[in-house]
């Protein structure tokens, strides 16, 4: 799915928020009740006006999750699996919110890393998330 290069800027961009996920994982969550108010009936045990401690323990498990990815990004399937009944079973979550998820993160990521954050990074970046999501969504059919 990804070529040496690929993930060569995946790891890269992670070394860099790395021990951060609690602050971009919050942010994204901001930032995706914002552009999406929609997407806040998911998160429904963080209430209508989650605060700051709630948006950053939320926002840590998401892209601990992510990290977890990078990581094994050879096996997503059997990595994300558990993730993927626990969204598809259990929380319900409708799957066309999985590309809104994936453009907050990546909003995210432009806006802190800036020039560090180059246009093949941020392909390869997209192209990762598309998989994860890929996985995700797999346990509805």
């Amino acid at each position: 799915m990804l070529s040496v290069q690929e993930r060569a800027h995946i790891a890269q961009v992670w070394d860099l928020i790395a021990g951060q996920e609690a602050l971009f994982g919050a942010e994204l969550l901001r930032r995706l009740f914002t552009v999406y108010p929609s997407t806040k009936v998911y998160f429904r045990h963080l209430g209508d006006h989650p605060d700051e401690v709630q948006l950053l323990n939320h926002g840590q498990r998401m892209l601990q999750a992510v990290g977890v990815a990078v990581q094994y990004m050879d096996n997503l399937r059997a990595v994300l699996s558990p993730l993927a009944d626990l969204h598809a079973q259990v929380l319900r979550v409708d799957p066309t919110n999985f590309p809104l998820v994936i453009q907050c993160f990546q909003v995210v990521l432009a806006s802190h890393l800036q020039g560090e954050f180059t246009v093949e990074m941020q392909a390869a970046w997209d192209k990762f998330l598309t998989g994860i999501a890929v996985v995700l969504t797999e346990k509805y059919r």
